[in-house]
């Protein structure tokens, strides 16, 4: 049983949509959507993360770990 993506529960309790989320810190909706699938790894730089932070409104120490799903 695969737990749901806490990015995407993150994204959710902030009404963006991927695509909204993605033009926020500058990556498109498809990168977006494979961090939360697990397909990917996120690789973000600094003031990418910030502008994550400010977007689902929350600090960097509540950022998931891990953007996909959890086993």
């Amino acid at each position: 049983y695969m737990q749901e993506s806490e990015l995407k529960k993150l994204r959710e309790k902030a009404g963006l949509s991927q695509e909204a989320l993605a033009r926020m810190i500058g990556v498109t909706a498809k990168t977006v959507s494979n961090w939360e699938r697990g397909t990917n790894l996120a690789s973000l730089t600094i003031p990418q993360i910030r502008l994550l932070c400010k977007a689902l409104d929350v600090t960097f120490d509540e950022l998931p770990d891990h953007f996909g799903p959890i086993e």
